[in-house]
């Protein structure tokens, strides 16, 4: 998205784990800007790990949108952040492979990061980076509806 493009919607995401691997959840706050419509959503997995859930956190928000959108996404999460701004262009261009030492490794978590990246490709999105845990209000949301999603699997 271009400097001057307005977002058309906000995104909130987070995702997180009772231990890494572990119970662990997911949760999104989405807000049309022009409407001030919110919509939450949350869910969780038995047995997955943080950074899963960041992902899959981003993932379940951008796919409700129902027509190509103008999308901020507010993350405190830096993986899926540098992952789609930084290592996401290099990761297609070797066929989802990484460089580990002198050889080539397939990217952890490549079906999710798939997932994002044809979303990403429908939607025009700008990450922003948001510090967790910090008192802003809509990751401190997301936070806990991901923690209560869960709850009932510890």
């Amino acid at each position: 998205m271009s400097s001057d493009q307005q977002p058309e919607v906000q995104l909130y995401t987070d995702g997180g784990c009772s231990g890494n691997p572990g119970p662990g959840g997911w949760g999104f706050l989405l807000r049309h800007l022009g409407t001030g419509k919110e919509m939450e959503d949350s869910g969780s997995l038995k047995l997955t790990t943080n950074n899963q859930m960041e992902l899959i956190a981003v993932i379940r928000g951008l796919s409700v949108l129902k027509r190509p959108c103008y999308v901020e996404l507010f993350t405190d999460s830096v993986y899926v952040g540098k992952g789609m701004t930084e290592w996401m262009p290099k990761w297609k261009k070797n066929d989802w492979r990484r460089k580990e030492g002198k050889s080539w490794k397939p990217v952890k978590n490549v079906e999710l990061w798939q997932q994002l990246d044809e979303l990403v490709s429908t939607h025009k999105v700008k990450y922003t980076r948001v510090a967790g845990h910090s008192g802003h209000p809509e990751n401190d949301r997301c936070d806990e509806l991901a923690v209560a999603a869960y709850q009932h699997l510890l």
